[in-house]
């Protein structure tokens, strides 16, 4: 369906906002004061103080002296959308099936804008990456998952994301130019499948193919990420992608 732009008198700003103060914690920043928060949304000082109070009453933050942090509580949210959404449901068991047959860790992301998103996994018995836990976003253009759902969006769409997207070198093998980016997405979209190597963490090699609904549109991706020391590149594709397409299939029928 094609996005369409609310009218905004439809739209209610007060959730907007809220959902912005959430969103304007994560890993570096923890704890935020009040200014800091202000900074982070562009909302006045006394309107973030007025926003962090009412989540604060209503579980979703704590404070300690001037400081404010997310409490459990807003795991609700994510888990709403876990419980609740078929992909996640129906993935899971053929994810157990991918990642006990080959022996290594199985997961399925999405696209959220410049990231990726894992909405479900499997690790097999190994602990391949603290990446691969359901609600865990990364950047997009080091990923496998990621790199297979940009290399199936709209070419205007791609030149959008590769004209937005501000790539760090993560380690020694994240590729940062552009340039190097489009042909590996290009590289993706011709093959079928995409193989990163330890670009997103040293040691952790993927493999990934799109998943598509009965519709033929790419829903989500699917992969299989291994330890470097346990596979090399081409047995990943001789030994993962047969095993792979098979429950792609099958998850294509199913969504």
């Amino acid at each position: 369906m094609d996005p369409v732009t609310p009218h905004p008198r439809d739209l209610v700003a007060g959730l907007e906002k809220g959902l912005q103060v959430i969103e304007a914690f994560d890993q570096e920043r923890a704890r935020l004061t009040i200014a800091e928060v202000a900074g982070r949304t562009g909302l006045t000082r006394a309107a973030a103080r007025r926003y962090l109070i009412t989540l604060t009453h209503l579980g979703y933050m704590r404070h300690d002296n001037k400081l404010f942090s997310l409490t459990p509580a807003v795991l609700r949210l994510g888990q709403s959308y876990l419980h609740s959404a078929r992909l996640p449901r129906i993935a899971q068991p053929l994810l157990y099936r991918l990642a006990y047959s080959l022996g290594e860790a199985a997961s399925c992301g999405v696209l959220d804008d410049l990231e990726l998103v894992c909405v479900a996994a499997v690790s097999a018995g190994r602990l391949v990456s603290t990446t691969l836990q359901p609600g865990t976003r990364v950047p997009a253009y080091c990923t496998a998952n990621g790199r297979v759902l940009l290399a199936h969006l709209p070419p205007d769409a791609v030149e959008r994301y590769l004209s937005t997207v501000e790539p760090e070198r993560i380690t020694a093998h994240t590729i940062v130019h552009r340039e190097r980016l489009a042909l590996e997405i290009a590289r993706a979209r011709e093959q079928g499948y995409a193989l990163v190597d330890q670009e997103l963490e040293l040691g952790l090699r993927a493999i990934a193919v799109p998943l598509r609904n009965f519709r033929g549109e790419i829903v989500a991706a699917l992969n299989v990420s291994v330890h470097e020391g346990r596979m090399p590149l081409d047995a990943m594709v001789e030994r993962c992608l047969p095993a792979m397409v098979k429950i792609q299939a099958e998850l294509s029928a199913l969504l």
